[in-house]
């Protein structure tokens, strides 16, 4: 099972351990360095006290004591051009020969870096104790190394702080979640968000939009049945009051039958219609879209309400092909056939409604500047110039219609799922049926 973390302590842990392997391999690298510049410093002044020796040796030097410092304890012996030894420092554990040069010698127990110089005159040799040399040497590196010691811990404290300032803005809008009511959806701050994270704060944006307009259909739709069902439900229970009361008339019992069966048949229609509303502006995106052939769907519409068309005795079908003719050819769109059936279903079902026997409704699709256009006339009475954009609202009716007697939500759906889809609804007179108009304009298709 794996366990949380946080990323602040995951983030700091790696940084102050990557700097302190940094610090610990800058500080080993400046130690030996130091030490080798240390090694260098005294080879150099074992030869430079040499040479100031090499033009004979100062009075009273053969009485010279050790220095108190054993670091620069020197021992030193000076031979002349015979070979007799003319000088020798006291308490010398040199041995009575040398090497020209710089070597390592040991004598009595101790280990002794000797460097010696050759002149025409004499023979000079100058040691110095391995073990107190490298102590001194030691000490000078770390003098180099400690400047590391405390510059490490206050880097790491600098880091700290700007790896917490850096994550700041992410724990305040934690915060802002966590302290938030379940009813606000309001968006979250994105001010000073690392980009790392704003994508994040930006999809929980959206999500939050969604969610709020998902309750708002919900709301919609609640205060949408109370408002459409209060009446048909209580047109229903006179009618069954009454159907009690006419038990002893068969004629008018039969009639209010009728009547109740009627009732019920529009209430069944608006709930299925408030649903089918509440679903299309619940779902804004076309969640399992596909493409969608726009000629089997109006295919598909027709014969829908091809029933209702005959009843009438209207004359609906294609525009301009006669039966057993085919579509041009037009590009798929992007979208929901289902929905798109619905649609083209309640426009037909409107202009069947609204046109008066005898009448014709016609079906027409076109492609215009690489857009589908479909378009359904119809010879019905229209609607008014100032009612065109009112008849999508939802229970608006136009007084003096059949539409008074519907529910208003036919159009309403029509214009939902064309929003969904991107479409553009255009309402207008038709010039060759003189009834309405109803042109839907799809984007054109994404070239593949």
């Amino acid at each position: 099972m794996s366990g949380a973390h946080s990323l602040r302590r995951r983030l700091l842990g790696l940084v102050l351990v990557a700097i302190l392997l940094a610090a610990v391999v800058q500080a080993a690298t400046a130690y030996q360095g130091a030490l080798r510049q240390a090694d260098a410093l005294f080879d150099d002044h074992l030869q430079q006290m040499a040479r100031s020796l090499r033009n004979g040796i100062a009075p009273g030097m053969a009485q010279a004591e050790p220095a108190d410092d054993p670091g620069y304890e020197l021992q030193i012996q000076i031979w002349g051009q015979d070979g007799t030894q003319i000088f020798r420092s006291t308490r010398s554990a040199l041995p009575l020969r040398a090497v020209l040069g710089f070597s390592e010698i040991e004598a009595n127990g101790n280990r002794y870096r000797v460097y010696t110089l050759q002149t025409p005159l004499q023979t000079v040799q100058i040691a110095q104790d391995l073990s107190a040399r490298t102590a001194r040497a030691r000490a000078l590196a770390l003098r180099a190394v400690l400047p590391f010691a405390w510059l490490t811990p206050l880097l790491m404290l600098a880091v700290w702080w700007i790896i917490k300032r850096s994550l700041a803005p992410i724990e305040r809008t934690r915060r802002a979640v966590a302290g938030r009511a379940a009813q606000d959806l309001s968006p979250l701050e994105d001010a000073g968000l690392p980009d790392e994270v704003k994508p994040l704060v930006d999809e929980l944006n959206l999500l939050f939009s969604r969610v709020r307009s998902a309750f708002e259909a919900q709301k919609h739709f609640v205060a949408d049945a109370a408002h459409e069902l209060r009446s048909p439900l209580t047109a229903l229970k006179l009618q069954a009051q009454s159907l009690r009361r006419l038990g002893r008339e068969p004629e008018a019992r039969e009639a209010a039958v009728a009547r109740l069966n009627q009732g019920l048949d529009r209430a069944i229609r608006g709930v299925e219609q408030l649903l089918l509303l509440a679903r299309e502006e619940a779902g804004p995106e076309l969640a399992g879209s596909g493409r969608v052939d726009l000629q089997q769907v109006v295919q598909l519409a027709v014969a829908d309400v091809l029933a209702q068309a005959r009843q009438k005795n209207i004359d609906l079908g294609l525009a301009g092909h006669p039966p057993g003719d085919e579509l041009h050819a037009l590009p798929e769109i992007a979208g929901q056939a289902d929905a798109l059936r619905i649609l083209l279903r309640n426009l037909l079902e409107n202009a069947v409604k609204y046109s008066p026997p005898g009448g014709q409704v016609d079906v027409s699709l076109a492609q215009h500047q690489g857009q589908p256009v479909l378009t359904v006339e119809d010879s019905g009475p229209g609607i008014a110039p100032q009612n065109r954009q009112r008849v999508f609202d939802r229970f608006f009716r136009i007084a003096g219609t059949a539409q008074e007697s519907g529910s208003g939500l036919g159009l309403a759906i029509v214009k939902a799922i064309a929003d969904r889809h991107g479409a553009v609804l255009e309402l207008d007179r038709s010039t060759r049926l003189g009834g309405l108009k109803v042109a839907l304009r799809f984007p054109a298709a994404a070239p593949g």
